[in-house]
């Protein structure tokens, strides 16, 4: 009676995991498309495509010439995976909200373990968009 029991745990917290990247996915795919931007040297386009929020944080100059500075000596973007995506409902600083903070390793030509966080927001009922990147 113990082994049925289990199996209906085990495939309850599969079902639960498997609906939970479900949840994740257009924000994984919004965030894939908004990072592509910023690989490419689009900043402007990155800055445009983000969140309200971001773009009142960060005027599109000053984002281009952070993005200049830290990206620069890494080199040429090689690849990138994903390392962990966690749902937030509030954010140190910022107003609470629909959150999904990733976490992506990343390699460069002339830095191979670089880990990307990459914040997006849920915004105007069902969109992500950036809220916020930073670049270890």
């Amino acid at each position: 009676m113990k082994y049925p029991k289990l199996v209906l745990v085990l495939v309850m917290l599969f079902a639960m995991a498997s609906l939970r990247a479900e949840d994740n996915s257009d924000a994984l795919a919004t965030a894939s498309k908004w990072l592509s931007m910023v690989d490419h040297g689009n900043y402007a386009g990155s800055w445009q495509e983000a969140s309200a929020y971001f773009r009142a944080a960060v005027t599109q100059e000053k984002w281009k010439t952070s993005l200049q500075a830290a990206r620069a000596p890494l080199g040429k973007f090689q690849s990138r995976s994903l390392k962990s995506a966690t749902r937030r409902k509030s954010l140190p600083g910022a107003p609470d909200g629909d959150y999904l903070v990733m976490q992506f390793n990343a390699v460069f030509t002339h830095k191979a373990a670089a880990v990307e966080t990459v914040t997006f927001m849920k915004t105007g009922g069902e969109d992500w968009q950036a809220a916020g990147y930073y670049i270890r």
